[in-house]
């Protein structure tokens, strides 16, 4: 038999998706090297692992005469060594979707999980459930589920669950990564305006998505949030069939008899009851898309119900990093203030007794700018106290562009709330100590380190 097997080098290979996708292409056999600027565990170990060859920084001589292809990675711009090499070299050169879509989508049934909030965890749980009832899903997901143990893996299963990104694909391509994913089956949380670097509008954002409805075919279906105006408005005019999932009269899948306790939530769809171990309503809504996925893909209630039960987490969504003299700490993802506002709800809910504290980090493109100012200022009025600090890099940002926290400051005080304006970590954790008592919640909210403050707090509290 003629050996089919060829030389891939990823530039930028230490990413979660990149290097999940090179260590599986390895595994069929490829010819497999990368570089990257930042090698260091758990990807760096992974891959050496599996035998794939990783450079430490970008240099034009890493690319090996003998690659038939370069993977591009999304965080490698003009001006990187290697892209200008490929370019200059006239290589044969794809983006990471790409070589999704050639090498692991053709042929499958694909679950693409997209909406600007509630992708990870929903794409995670949507795993979960075909995982645990036997269908060995091949998955990508951009965090770290706690059942699964890995963000990605790829199998000979005719089913892939892929977290939809809007984002896009690469400096070569401006479309959207889900729209490489050959869809099957679609979900859409939800649809806000988001990735102010890259989008100019809520209708750009909103076009994205109807390109996606676009590609579904006949035989596939889309679950949308029945409750969420932008979903309804883009989902209008798709070819492929769409069942709206939701709380109001006119969803196809409804929800309903929802409650809550320190130990989850509890919700009937279409009829039928499920449990669900996360707190809050925006969580019921993913536990219900995953669930109307995993139904739809053959699995039957009393699995669907039992996986759902077992369901452990994301690291870095809702989770407890700890509790001290009574005092909960939780990491959390959320940057968007609907994120927030959801967030900071489902930990009233939880925990009904104590205050509910709120760290927020204005760290991605979009938050570190005064788009969603007054939206901030609400979301965090939800809490009994919030804290924020500067900017994270307000050089990348023109003065007249830039979020003003003191304002967002005396916007949550103006509300009646407790909020504090302060220069950094070790600000926050002495302002934050003398305030809060026994049963009380901080939940911190950040899309990135925050300065390890997770661990400060616990130690200093």
């Amino acid at each position: 038999m003629a050996d089919t097997s060829k030389h891939f080098h990823f530039v930028g290979i230490c990413g979660t998706a990149m290097g999940s996708v090179a260590a599986a292409m390895k595994q069929r056999g490829h010819t497999i090297t990368g570089s990257d600027s930042n090698v260091y565990p758990p990807m760096s170990t992974f891959l050496l692992d599996q035998g794939v060859e990783i450079t430490s920084g970008f240099a034009a001589e890493n690319i090996p005469a003998s690659a038939d292809q370069v993977i591009i990675g999304n965080a490698i711009s003009r001006g990187n060594e290697e892209a200008e090499a490929v370019l200059e070299r006239k290589l044969l050169y794809v983006s990471l979707p790409e070589i999704l879509k050639t090498e692991f989508l053709r042929g499958k049934s694909n679950h693409v999980v997209a909406g600007t909030h509630g992708k990870t965890t929903t794409t995670s749980l949507l795993a979960w459930i075909m995982l645990d009832g036997g269908l060995d899903p091949s998955f990508m997901i951009g965090g770290l589920p706690k059942n699964l143990g890995v963000g990605a893996q790829f199998t000979e299963s005719q089913h892939t669950v892929l977290e939809g990104d809007e984002y896009d694909t690469a400096f070569f391509d401006k479309r959207s990564k889900f729209l490489h994913y050959l869809p099957e089956v679609v979900i859409i949380n939800n649809i806000e305006f988001d990735h102010a670097d890259i989008y100019d509008s809520l209708d750009e954002i909103k076009l994205s998505f109807r390109r996606l409805l676009n590609i579904v075919p006949r035989n596939g279906i889309a679950f949308i949030n029945g409750d969420d105006a932008n979903c309804i408005d883009v989902a209008s005019s798709a070819p492929a069939p769409v069942s709206r999932v939701g709380f109001g009269k006119d969803c196809d899948r409804r929800l309903t008899g929802v409650t809550y306790s320190e130990t989850g939530s509890a919700f009937t769809l279409a009829g039928e009851r499920y449990e669900v171990p996360m707190a809050g309503e925006f969580n019921v809504r993913n536990a219900a898309m995953a669930v109307s996925a995993a139904r739809h893909a053959g699995l039957s209630q009393e699995k669907v119900q039992g996986s759902l039960a077992k369901f452990e987490g994301i690291a870095r969504r809702q989770e407890v990093r700890g509790i001290v003299r009574g005092v909960r700490v939780i990491d959390d993802f959320g940057h968007h203030p609907t994120a927030i506002a959801q967030a900071i709800q489902a930990m009233r809910n939880q925990y009904p007794n104590g205050k509910i504290w709120a760290v927020f980090e204005p760290r991605s493109n979009t938050s570190q700018r005064n788009i969603f100012q007054k939206e901030l200022g609400e979301a965090l009025a939800e809490a009994d106290g919030s804290l924020i600090p500067p900017i994270s890099a307000p050089e990348k940002f023109k003065p007249e562009d830039r979020l003003d926290p003191e304002a967002v400051v005396a916007a949550v005080r103006a509300a009646g709330k407790d909020c504090y304006y302060e220069p950094g970590v070790d600000a926050i954790i002495a302002r934050l100590k003398p305030l809060v008592q026994d049963g009380d919640t901080i939940v911190v909210l950040s899309n990135g380190g925050f300065g390890g403050i997770h661990n400060r707090l616990l130690n200093e509290l």
